[in-house]
């Protein structure tokens, strides 16, 4: 069953469907709010979705002096952790260190801050580290590292599964009464009286108009494009559209540990372990000036990825090993810096009206560690200029959907859906349990074994998943489930992309409105 909200007056609509807008309509929806997403696309079809994974404080901006966006990330990850604990995890970061990098003491002397600047209460401090053969009690990153690599440090981070997260918010969001439209376009907007008349095209093709209060322009690289149709100043704000690329290749090392690598242009390369069978490797920083939805990874910079890894490693990565790539573009708020990996990450947020004008809140930057706080900041800046009270924020201490696990402890909870669950494979409950949590109970029901669920595409994914994506979390086509709601692209056999979409057009394209609204439940 799907919601049965009509376009009307409402206080936001908010525009674009990625981290920041997900968590805005969640924190807004929360307040009382009533609140209208619209998503040109599927949620974090974009930016959301292209990103490092990694729930961090951010430790390369301490060269920049950015101490309060890494201080707000650092208290931000303690909070995600807790959150959300099946899709944010832990990890261990390994900087391999030699005499031709940074000095060592400015590298203590950052890792003393990154443990210092923020409470930590679940991750471990940094420390220093030998590589090399020999006695036991060595990092093991010892076997994977070139032999001159011979001391270094580790620290920890999170990582994040990023696409869900934005999945995950704009489902409480819906919980609480907002409207998520998917494939969803604005048109135009234009300020009648005190309120704005948009005009939005949905997923049909046809067109509705929506009265608001105030409008959210959260379309990250259409930001500008947003701004620049609407009759409104934006006190000369500016955004600077930064593309960053990943590649994935077969796993390069055993080890739950990453990498953070310092490359000879002072740029840091990360290398992660990805969905147990792969290494993720990236990011790049380079200026982007073209259409955001065409952007794709260029012949050098895979290049530049692999060399990067093959300065440290002992066995050398090639172009030739990439099973996988993607880009995104950052919508980062221009700071004038030279080098696009020095502009800043950190966010700006322009409100526009009040009195007898309807308000516009922009938002220019930020990461996906900080969209919480983000939020939190847009509406207090946002709401007096609506005439309203922003009230107290409410979202740091509420578990995103799946998360309201005991303790907050994955590890235990797992342990139990196992010991629940005799008939199924262990490896398909931790994935199940991985990227639901407690709502993995609601694919099981009563299944005692794998093939109570239904028709299999391929790689363990039932008809029962496939369902429960498109009833709860606006799945629509196999690129929507494959790869945003998971990464079992890179898992399943040949074959299973049209298998799903042929289930999808029988099972449910006739049972899904046009505009794809939130299903209840």
């Amino acid at each position: 069953m799907f919601g049965s909200a009509q376009p009307g007056p409402v206080d936001l609509l908010i525009i674009g469907g990625g981290i920041n807008g997900a968590g805005i309509a969640r924190d807004a929806a929360g307040r009382g709010l009533s609140v209208m997403l619209v998503e040109q696309d599927d949620l974090a079809s974009h930016t959301s979705s292209a990103s490092t994974k990694l729930v961090h404080g951010g430790l390369r901006y301490l060269e920049y002096y950015e101490f309060r966006l890494v201080r707000e990330a650092l208290m931000e990850r303690e909070r995600l952790l807790t959150m959300a604990p099946h899709i944010i995890w832990p990890l261990q970061f390994v900087l391999p260190h030699s005499k031709a990098q940074r000095p060592a003491w400015m590298v203590r002397a950052g890792l003393f801050l990154y443990d210092h600047l923020a409470r930590r209460e679940r991750l471990p401090a940094s420390r220093a580290v030998r590589f090399c053969s020999g006695p036991t009690g060595m990092h093991p990153a010892s076997s994977v590292l070139q032999a001159h690599y011979r001391r270094g440090f580790t620290y920890a981070d999170c990582w994040v599964e990023d696409s869900r997260l934005v999945v995950l918010n704009a489902m409480d969001a819906a919980s609480r009464g907002a409207t998520i439209r998917t494939r969803t376009k604005l048109i135009s907007a234009h300020p009648e009286g005190a309120v704005w008349e948009a005009e939005i095209q949905t997923a049909g093709g046809g067109r509705e108009t929506v009265t608001a209060r105030a409008l959210v322009n959260a379309a990250g690289p259409w930001v500008g494009e947003i701004l620049s149709a609407k009759p409104v100043r934006n006190d000369g704000k500016t955004m600077r559209m930064v593309k960053g690329s990943h590649i994935i290749v077969k796993r390069l090392y055993e080890g739950h540990y990453a990498f953070i690598l310092q490359n000879p242009d002072k740029r840091i390369v990360f290398a992660v372990p990805y969905e147990q069978d792969f290494t993720l490797i990236g990011t790049t920083d380079i200026p982007y000036t073209d259409d955001p939805a065409t952007v794709t990874i260029s012949p050098e910079e895979t290049l530049y990825l692999s060399e990067s890894v093959s300065r440290y490693f002992r066995i050398p990565v090639t172009p030739a090993q990439v099973v996988r790539s993607y880009s995104g573009v950052r919508p980062l708020y221009d700071d004038h810096a030279k080098n696009a990996a020095a502009v800043t990450r950190d966010y700006v947020l322009d409100v526009t009206g009040g009195g007898s004008q309807p308000a516009l809140l922009s938002v220019f930057g930020g990461k996906i560690t900080t969209f919480r706080k983000l939020a939190e900041h847009a509406l207090e800046k946002l709401l007096p200029v609506m005439g309203s009270e922003p009230g107290k924020g409410w979202t740091s201490s509420i578990a995103l959907p799946g998360g309201d696990m005991k303790n907050a402890d994955f590890e235990s909870y797992l342990a139990s859906i196992i010991a629940n669950h005799p008939g199924f494979p262990e490896k398909y409950l931790h994935r199940l349990v991985r990227a639901y949590g407690t709502r993995a109970l609601q694919i099981l029901g009563q299944a005692a074994s794998l093939a109570d669920l239904g028709e299999e595409f391929g790689g363990h994914l039932t008809a029962a998943e496939v369902d429960y994506l498109v009833q709860h979390e606006w799945a629509r086509t196999a690129e929507d489930i494959l790869w945003r709601r998971s990464k079992l692209a890179l898992h399943v056999p040949a074959g299973t992309r049209e298998k799903l979409t042929a289930y999808l057009a029988a099972t449910h394209n006739a049972a899904i409105p046009a505009n794809h609204e939130m299903p209840t439940g």
